[in-house]
């Protein structure tokens, strides 16, 4: 009996496990597909994008679920299922994704576009030449909140692109859901029946680490990213954008200021309130071709420019461009030497662009009648900046891919001042892939100059001379040329990477277009890394780094070298990245008040970096350095401490919180005086009522100190001290229905500080302040 008892036992077990054989063969995980294809059908039914992916709607799309861990898992297993769905019409690519997991782990915020950070989303990468020279990045979610970026291989990732797009996504018991639609119009690709685009679809999952899971499989010793994509067949009968756009912007303000900088006793003048219309256009000439103008343009940027430390610092900051003329093509106008600095298109009359793309010529062309010029005036140590006037620019770029991730490419841009004066530059770059790990890039630039022999720079300058004494720094006509050079030999690869690179810039070398704030300098740069991986512990990867650079004028003469160590480590812990660097030096700099060259010796730092997220509700980043460095206005080398704080708080889905507090300050390393400081704290809150509408506020003071060398007497050096404080406040409504039909309603408050002198005393007044309402509303044809 119990004999009996025991086979029957062993039978129910026997066919209890061949029962599950058909399960376990169906959820067995695929192996790792390196380039995957699929071919699509045009979808047999409307679909409405609103985050409920409905089975009749995606019946004809074609199904992925084979996604690998890419990251930091290498083509590993995902620890959740990713079902992706893709279909098209004739008027849109549709993409949809159902991704599975614990509803009350899931990470997001409600905000505007392009505003999260550190949730979970789904991604959508489109090469629709399948050249690995520029692609759409188009990230959602889980509220359905869009980003968007556009990859160049010359600037990697431009945040600041937009398009026009449609999502919707919705949290489930299962996880969350996305439905995306991109209309064929907004984007750019060949005019041929069937398409042939390289694709890949991302998760983006953060926890305890930041995993990265992918439909392709990736190969971390092949430098192209792109070219590792997948690839979408049989979408046809499509068009490119084609047709007319229409932006028409009006901007009402008021403004008010003091009517002496100098002297906050003599009032506060407020101005009348104005208007003005600006109008512009896009007209697609063919499915390769977009002609852009623009007729007084508004060329403001809503969201101001963060305060940047630049106590220590002699050259023009850079800041990056928001403004949505730019947008179109602004990856073909990228160079390394950055030899078009949108930014320097300041406030036009008219502006006029022309966008060709085929599959292995890119071409544009820019021209534009600037009202108020910045100028850059580079010299050896510093750069000075100043308004001069109207002027006339025009850009003409081309490049030709060759091959895979190679490239060549030319640009030529003019600037004629009115009155007088011009700049011209002419160039040629490149960028060759070698092999699956090494690539060469490079540019070479030459420049042609006329001065204006009108009032220029001036304060401090009368008896500059430049260019090793042959030329002087005022505007008095002077006629010359110069010449610039970058080249680089990189190698990339999952474990040992190196870059070397050369470049210099001749005494004689300026742009009037682009941003080169030094002249004069021969640079080398050698920089070595190598990868660890560990599989299990708190370290996800490990990089060690070993680094130094130098610079030195065209006579030869020194003007610095380092050398670093870093060691920087991705750790398991609260997405934690973190680094490390020492470093030691040598300096070289011209006094200002005995115009000798002044050796600094014996320089070195320690940096402390971090930034993580705990939680869905908190995130940070920090950063400390102590340093002995070169206080460059009070010529002496100083002791620097700096610490910054930034914090991410989000205490409901909708709200969040950044504040970031930046402080730094050197005593003199020998006599412990005060060199100079300087402390920001600038935040930013963000409310989003709903998906359009949305309130901010922004918050900043600035204080910043520093002592000028003024030269010696019995006691030892003296200086004068350099003070300012302001405070700043900008609130501000968006209402929102596409990234380029938007209201503003807003306002800024500039308050400056007056120190005491013998007219009056100490005290906080309002210095300048601004009330606007802007209204745009992209119409399409």
């Amino acid at each position: 009996m119990n004999t009996v008892k025991l086979i029957r036992a062993r039978l129910l077990v026997f066919f209890f496990v061949l029962s599950l054989a058909p399960v376990v063969l169906a959820t067995k995980t695929p192996a790792p597909v390196f380039n995957p294809e699929i071919t699509v059908a045009k979808t047999v039914k409307a679909i409405k994008v609103d985050g409920n992916i409905s089975p009749a709607e995606w019946a004809g799309a074609v199904e992925i679920s084979n996604f690998v861990e890419r990251y930091p898992g290498e083509n590993t297993p995902p620890a959740v299922a990713t079902q992706t769905f893709v279909t098209y019409d004739r008027d849109n690519l549709y993409v949809a994704f159902v991704c599975h997991d614990d509803p009350t782990s899931i990470r997001a915020t409600m905000c505007q576009r392009d505003q999260f950070n550190g949730d979970d989303d789904v991604c959508v990468l489109i090469d629709t030449y399948g050249k690995a020279a520029w692609a759409y990045e188009l990230l959602v979610n889980p509220y359905g909140v869009q980003k968007d970026r556009l990859w160049t291989q010359v600037a990697g990732e431009d945040s600041g692109f937009d398009m026009v797009w449609a999502s919707a996504a919705k949290v489930t018991d299962s996880g969350y859901q996305v439905e995306i639609a991109v209309p064929f119009a907004s984007m750019r690709f060949p005019n041929q029946s069937p398409q042939s685009w390289k694709m890949d679809f991302w998760r983006n999952r953060p926890r305890q680490s930041s995993h990265q899971y992918s439909w392709a499989a990736y190969n971390r010793n092949e430098q192209c990213w792109p070219c590792q994509w997948g690839e979408v067949n049989g979408i046809g009968d499509v068009n490119p954008g084609k047709g007319m756009e229409i932006l028409p912007t009006y901007v009402a303000h008021q403004a008010g200021y003091l009517n002496d900088d100098g002297d906050p006793t003599s009032g506060f003048h407020e101005g009348d309130v104005s208007g003005e219309l600006s109008l512009g256009a896009k007209y697609s000439i063919s499915s390769n071709a977009t002609l852009e103008g623009a007729y007084n343009p508004d060329f403001s940027q809503i969201e101001s420019d963060a305060a940047q430390v630049d106590v220590n610092s002699t050259i023009a900051l850079f800041y990056p461009e928001r403004r949505p003329f730019f947008q179109e093509g602004s990856d073909i106008f990228r160079t390394l030497f950055n030899s078009f600095y949108t930014r320097t298109v300041n406030d036009p009359q008219y502006a006029t662009k022309f966008i060709t793309r085929t599959s292995d010529y890119s071409i544009g062309f820019m021209s534009a009648e600037d009202k108020n010029t910045p100028y850059l005036l580079p010299l050896e140590e510093r750069s000075v900046l100043f308004n001069s006037g109207k002027s006339y620019v025009n850009v003409l770029r081309g490049s030709r891919a060759i091959g895979s991730e190679s490239r060549v490419g030319f640009i030529l841009t003019d600037r004629r001042l009115d009155g007088g004066g011009y700049g011209t530059i002419a160039s040629v770059d490149g960028r060759f892939r070698l092999t699956q790990q090494y690539s060469v890039l490079g540019q070479f630039i030459s420049s042609f100059t006329g001065e204006p022999d009108k009032a220029g720079p001036s304060a401090g300058l009368e008896g500059v001379r430049i260019d090793r004494g042959k030329r002087t720094a005022i505007f008095d006509g002077e006629s010359f040329h110069g010449n610039a050079l970058i080249t680089q030999l990189r190698r990339q690869a999952r474990e040992w990477s190196f870059t070397i690179d050369y470049d210099q810039v001749e005494p004689s070398y300026r742009t009037l277009t682009g941003y080169d704030p030094w002249v004069d300098y021969r640079n080398t740069f050698v920089g070595t890394q190598y990868n660890f991986y560990p599989t299990k512990g708190l370290f996800q990867r490990i990089q060690p780094s070993i680094n130094v650079d130098g610079r030195w004028l065209f006579d030869g003469t020194r003007r610095w070298e380092h050398q670093y160590l870093n060691l920087y480590a991705q750790l398991r812990w609260a997405q934690t990245e973190a680094n490390i660097s020492v470093s030691r030096g040598s300096e070289s700099w011209t006094s200002g008040y005995s115009g000798k060259l002044v050796d600094y010796n014996g320089l070195a730092s320690v940096e402390f970096d971090a930034d993580g997220q705990f939680s869905n509700a908190i995130g940070y980043q920090i950063s400390l350095q102590r340093s002995k460095d070169v206080a460059r206005f009070a010529e002496a080398a100083g002791l620097q401490n700096s610490v910054e704080v930034s914090l991410g708080i989000k205490p409901i889905d909708r709200l969040l919180i950044e504040p970031d507090v930046d402080y730094v300050r050197s005593t003199h390393a020998d006599k412990g005086n005060e060199l100079y400081r300087q402390f920001i704290f600038h935040t930013r809150l963000s409310m989003q009522l709903n998906r359009q509408l949305s309130l901010r506020l922004v918050v900043q003071y600035n204080d910043s100190r520093a002592s000028i060398y003024t030269g010696e007497d019995a006691q030892g050096p003296t200086y004068y001290q350099s003070l300012n404080k302001s405070w700043a406040v900008d609130p501000l409504l968006t209402y929102r229905l596409s990234s380029f039909s938007v209201l503003y309603a807003g306002a800024t408050h500039q308050y400056d500080f007056f120190p005491m002198n013998d007219q009056f005393n100490s005290q906080w007044k309002l210095g300048s302040r601004q009330f606007f309402l802007k209204l745009q509303y992209l119409f399409q044809a």
